[in-house]
């Protein structure tokens, strides 16, 4: 990895993404670190930042878009019964310190702030992984600790009262193309037959590269996958899908994701094969 503020990870050498540790944004876009871009082995781009058609959509990272009312997501904010609405309640994830950099990876230090209070302080380890010369993986793992003297809750516009839209934790704002990806998990295909559900991996697929994205520990798997293709090319796994998720003072929420990042289209038993390998026991 080299670069202060915008640390390059690398796969046999090969630059394959860059993190962009203090972005210059507006609140209103809730401020945090990203990847972008992030690219295959071939150097194709599958990734796109601030887009005119979602400018909150940052690359890959971490985004709630409620935590206590609090709005880490970007944009405006779901509100029941009135929906989409502009408030002055946007958070801002804050680089604190690199506990550990290496060409492949790193391990960060966060403080997550809102209205001059902080709520969390994260530790997010990312690791870039060599796992074919068409195909690597990359390993994000976020920790939320809550540091207040209450419980917080996470919510999202689904709980919010918005069906369908319960984003919020791990996102990844894919390449958006002329024709919308496929998107699978094993037995399902089509965004209205994989969106809201738990499923152990799940692949995006577009025309010259692909994408799977697989819970890598238990807890994770069981978060229902968020996706969109059509709208815009978008996947995510979902911390509060039916109901708010509570974080006791104190406690810490783990989840851990690897993307397996191939050029070519793969299907189910080649993406399937790929998460096999990407993903520890």
């Amino acid at each position: 990895m080299t670069g202060t503020d915008s640390p390059v990870l690398r796969v046999a050498g090969r630059p394959v993404a860059r993190y962009v540790v203090r972005p210059e944004l507006p609140a209103r876009l809730s401020p945090r670190p990203y990847l972008h871009p992030v690219t295959t082995l071939a150097g194709t781009a599958v990734t796109e930042s601030a887009p005119a058609d979602h400018p909150h959509h940052l690359g890959v990272g971490v985004a709630v878009p409620d935590v206590e009312g609090h709005n880490f997501w970007g944009g405006r904010t779901y509100v029941r019964d009135q929906g989409p609405t502009e408030l002055d309640n946007h958070g801002t994830q804050r680089h604190t310190a690199f506990p550990l950099r290496d060409p492949d990876g790193f391990v960060e230090e966060l403080r997550w702030t809102a209205a001059r209070a902080e709520l969390f302080r994260e530790r997010r380890t990312v690791a870039a992984t060599d796992l074919t010369d068409r195909a690597w993986a990359l390993d994000l793992t976020f920790s939320l600790t809550n540091v207040t003297a209450g419980a917080l809750t996470i919510g999202s516009p689904a709980t919010n009262g918005r069906p369908g839209a319960a984003y919020g934790g791990f996102f990844w704002r894919a390449r958006k193309e002329a024709t919308a990806p496929d998107v699978f998990t094993a037995g399902r295909a089509g965004e209205r037959q994989v969106h809201g559900t738990a499923a152990d991996w799940l692949a995006l697929v577009g025309s010259t590269w692909s994408l799977v994205f697989a819970g890598a520990t238990g807890r994770t798997r069981r978060d229902p996958w968020f996706v969109r293709t059509e709208e815009y090319p978008g996947v995510g796994s979902s911390l509060a899908h039916d109901t708010r998720l509570t974080v006791g003072p104190g406690d810490t929420l783990v989840r851990r994701i690897v993307t397996v990042v191939a050029d070519g289209r793969l299907d189910e038993q080649g993406a399937a094969a790929l998460v096999r390998k990407a993903v520890s026991p």
